[in-house]
């Protein structure tokens, strides 16, 4: 018996532990792609051809799965859903994606990075508009999302635009990281068009979750909204693709950095991510799944750090401590909403059956007038302190 229950307390723990190990593995991921896609477009790769051929690798990996796991639940497909389907094509594969390469382009790899970390905050605002979120002043959990939002945006631009005294952790002979960003540095940049891009960008994205939480409302299926989403992707992408693009030697591919940037981006950073970001959004929220996105500064510092003996400066490990911390904010305020939630769905779908009979709590401030006595071919309101069963009336 003990065993058991110490069985079911260890599932119970890594239940409510999965939303942050995928979160934090798809930090990992995405890291990698910045690496892998910046090396490409120094070998001549169109980002709008890369936006294509990603999802083009992620229709294909994940419209099998979609096809045989979802086919008894896969919801039928109206029109609206359909026409929310187009919107989350166009959000992410074709604007977040590709303003986030042409605003990187325009300014620096540096400075893109620290953009793309007000993400969070930028959903966190749209999750309050749309009432996906919710904040009371007067609690502290809600008090702690609004903090830890705010910390965990400051370390992204502490980590990112102060760099102070430098330390290396292995000693090497590689280049500064924030040295490596700068020399590859475009000579004539826009700042401003740049900047609005990325701003753009982060939009466009924080908007997709928005919208997907909504979405999966409507089409609980998230192995075929992917499918859906990479589908709808190919088609606009491709049709951007053409337009931008005039020489259609763009479209060619070899085996080199080119190819596996389309392979390792649609595997992990659209098929991988999509799913799993539907399905810990519709848990958690897309406050929640934003909330990690400024870990990838920490992930890609602590890789150039250990991998290529890059040096870690004062002001990263400053931005690091503080992006954690504001992380922990934001999670343990999202859990404690959570708690919340479950325990009033708990006492709001209470029901006692009485053999033909239930009985179920309505709104009302009289606990005998809240009770709702339901029989066969019958409703009695209020019938809590009078209720008589059907086989005792005279």
């Amino acid at each position: 018996m003990e065993d058991q229950i110490s069985g079911n307390k260890f599932n119970k723990w890594l239940r409510q532990l999965k939303p942050y190990l995928a979160m934090v593995s798809l930090q990992f991921g995405y890291s990698g792609m910045y690496v892998i896609t910046m090396v490409s477009f120094k070998h001549g790769m169109s980002h709008w051809v890369l936006s294509t051929y990603r999802h083009v690798v992620a229709l294909i990996l994940i419209a099998p799965f979609a096809l045989v796991l979802e086919r008894k639940i896969r919801p039928k497909l109206t029109l609206p859903i359909f026409l929310r389907m187009v919107a989350l094509a166009f959000l992410e594969p074709v604007l977040d994606q590709n303003l986030y390469n042409m605003g990187m382009k325009a300014t620096s790899t540096t400075f893109a990075s620290a953009t793309i970390n007000v993400l969070p905050a930028i959903t966190f605002v749209m999750a309050l508009i749309f009432r996906l979120e919710t904040v009371n002043m007067r609690k502290l959990h809600s008090i702690a999302k609004v903090i830890g939002t705010a910390i965990t945006v400051s370390g992204a631009m502490v980590m990112t635009l102060y760099k102070g005294p430098a330390f290396e952790i292995v000693k090497g002979h590689g280049v500064s990281h924030h040295g490596g960003a700068a020399s590859s540095e475009p000579s004539d940049q826009h700042w401003v068009l740049g900047t609005l891009m990325l701003i753009a960008s982060c939009c466009g994205w924080a908007g997709f979750f928005i919208l997907q939480n909504f979405t999966l409302k409507l089409y609980p299926a998230e192995l075929s909204l992917t499918a859906w989403i990479c589908l709808l992707g190919i088609v606009e992408g491709g049709i951007s693709t053409l337009i931008f693009e005039r020489d259609m030697s763009v479209w060619t591919l070899g085996w080199d950095s080119r190819l596996l940037a389309c392979v390792y981006s649609g595997v992990v950073c659209s098929a991988m991510a999509y799913y799993v970001q539907g399905v810990v959004t519709r848990e958690r929220g897309p406050v929640f799944v934003t909330s990690f996105s400024p870990l990838i500064m920490i992930i890609t510092a602590a890789l150039g750090s250990l991998v290529l003996a890059e040096k870690v400066h004062l002001g990263s490990i400053i931005g690091a401590i503080l992006i954690v911390f504001g992380l922990y904010s934001v999670v343990w305020g999202k859990c404690k909403d959570q708690i919340k939630t479950t325990d009033t769905e708990k006492v709001e779908g209470h029901e006692l059956p009485i053999k033909d009979s239930s009985i179920i709590l309505s709104g009302s401030d009289n606990i005998f007038d809240r009770i709702e006595v339901k029989v066969p071919g019958e409703t009695l309101k209020g019938a809590g302190k009078n209720y008589v069963p059907p086989g005792a009336r005279s």
